[in-house]
């Protein structure tokens, strides 16, 4: 009888210590998406995806993500942002450019792709994502492996759930919504920040600076 227990509760520790085995370690960086829909903040798998997290995240900083959109909304499945190159309204500097045009090598990796996953969207080359991914609306385990899971969402599923309500078409293997789903603006803060005070002052600044290119961008294309 002693042994039999002995033997379930191994199995038990054994079972929870590879659900914790899959929950990466998230880093302390965190990006905030202000869509037409709601906020949505995720944070990175650093140690999982680290090139396509240096990659994601700079396009961030750089304010790559401003005017882009959601171009793809599929129940249950994904929520997929449209390549920065392409996606955005407002038109790119040369940094920006550079960088959202730059191939990352695939970074496959044993972590699942369950709701609120950010996984790299990419043609069949698999070393060919740049700016595009989704995030998941439900559990995909056929992607398991085959694209590059690089964070998650830490805030906003309410937003997500608005998304899956959209009116929606189909456009050959691609449900997509009627309306443009705009990413308003973008910014960024680190959770590892000691001062509250500090960290709104740094809101502040991301927030005021995204308006500015916004209303540069404005004054050079709508005159």
């Amino acid at each position: 009888m002693g042994d039999a227990i002995i033997l379930i509760l191994g199995l038990a520790c054994v079972a929870f210590l590879s659900v914790v085995k899959a929950e990466p370690e998230l880093g302390s960086a965190r990006v905030v998406f202000q869509t037409s829909y709601g906020d949505i903040e995720f944070g990175f798998y650093p140690k999982v995806a680290p090139k396509t997290v240096d990659h994601i995240f700079k396009l961030v900083r750089l304010g790559g993500y401003n005017t882009n959109h959601i171009f793809r909304v599929d129940k249950g499945f994904v929520a997929q942002v449209a390549d920065v190159a392409s996606g955005r309204s407002a038109p790119m500097n040369e940094e920006q450019r550079k960088e959202a045009e730059k191939k990352i090598v695939g970074e496959f990796s044993d972590v699942k792709h369950v709701r609120g996953t950010l996984s790299m969207g990419r043609y069949d080359d698999p070393n060919s994502a740049q700016s595009s991914f989704s995030m998941l609306l439900g559990d995909a385990p056929h992607l398991d492996g085959k694209y590059a899971v690089f964070g998650k969402v830490t805030k906003g599923d309410e937003t997500l759930r608005k998304l899956e309500e959209v009116p929606t078409r189909r456009e050959g293997i691609f449900v997509m919504p009627t309306e443009r789903i705009t990413i308003l603006s973008t910014y960024y803060y680190d959770t590892k920040m000691e001062s509250c005070e500090e960290e709104r002052s740094v809101l502040r600044r991301r927030l005021q600076a995204s308006f500015v290119e916004v209303e540069r961008q404005k004054m050079r294309c709508f005159p």
